[in-house]
């Protein structure tokens, strides 16, 4: 385990390539116990390659992870769920044909029993114990996501924003210690969206989740986040406050663009 004040996550000189294209270079940064950290850049900018990273779908090419002060660069993805890190999806990872509550049940997959011996315990008398246990926990966060109306439906007959709600509670469902939301927001309208920063806010406040996200929307992204990083074309090209990254002019050509009117639409979405 880390020391008390350390970085739960630490991403140390990483670069990924595939063949000759590079989607990664030399990216480092650290995010704290806690907070709310978010990623940021342009569509290509290697966002999703950094999270993917993260959670073990690719190894790094250079450079290393570090989750916990311990090194998981080589860790297969099912044992990073099982140290404590969670993620959803870009594109919604459900299994449709299944009710709302057995997606989420498909989260605790890793809390259950392994080994002969406790497996043997766990058929002989504590199935059903267990069972009850993992019931009680799914059924809490149903309640706290406010989807108890759709429990029992299949997920893929959902509307867009309920189900990123669901993909939400599967990966809460986890239990983890750090949760990685790629562009949970994506697809919304404003209700939804303010919906949705709400319950991440509470997740991290509440729940006592660390949250590093993925978002376009500026306006929730600033409102939300206690850091933000930004790449462009696979580089950190600025890292800092919210206010302290949007002022920074090289965030404003390569994210925001250079036109007036794209500048003063973002800053009229920011609180004041």
């Amino acid at each position: 385990m880390a020391e008390a004040g350390a970085p739960i996550l630490a991403a140390e000189q990483v670069s990924l390539r595939f063949g000759g294209v590079r989607a990664l270079t030399d990216v480092s940064f650290q995010v704290n116990r806690g907070e709310v950290f978010s990623i940021i850049g342009p569509n290509g900018a290697g966002k999703t390659s950094m999270v993917n990273c993260i959670s073990g779908r690719y190894r790094p090419t250079e450079g290393a992870i570090r989750f916990d002060g311990a090194d998981i660069t080589r860790v297969p993805t099912r044992r990073r769920a099982g140290l404590g890190i969670g993620r959803t999806f870009q594109n919604l990872a459900l299994f449709g044909h299944m009710s709302v509550l057995d997606n989420i049940m498909v989260g605790r997959h890793h809390l259950l029993r392994r080994g002969f011996l406790p497996g043997m315990i766990y058929w002989l008398g504590g199935a059903q114990d267990e069972e009850i246990a993992h019931r009680r926990e799914v059924e809490e966060i149903i309640d706290f996501l406010e989807i108890q109306h759709i429990r029992k439906a299949p997920a893929g007959t959902l509307p867009y924003g309920l189900r990123k709600r669901v993909e939400l509670a599967r990966a809460v469902a986890l239990k983890p210690r750090l949760i990685l939301l790629d562009e949970p927001m994506a697809g919304m309208n404003l209700e939804e969206k303010e919906d949705m920063a709400r319950y991440i806010l509470d997740l991290n406040e509440e729940w006592g989740m660390t949250v590093l996200m993925i978002e376009h929307d500026m306006g929730v992204v600033m409102d939300i986040s206690q850091r933000v990083m930004v790449l462009d074309f696979g580089r950190k090209i600025a890292e800092g406050t919210p206010e302290a990254v949007l002022a920074d002019p090289h965030v404003r050509r390569a994210y925001l663009g250079e036109a007036d009117e794209v500048v003063r639409d973002i800053d009229e979405s920011m609180p004041v």
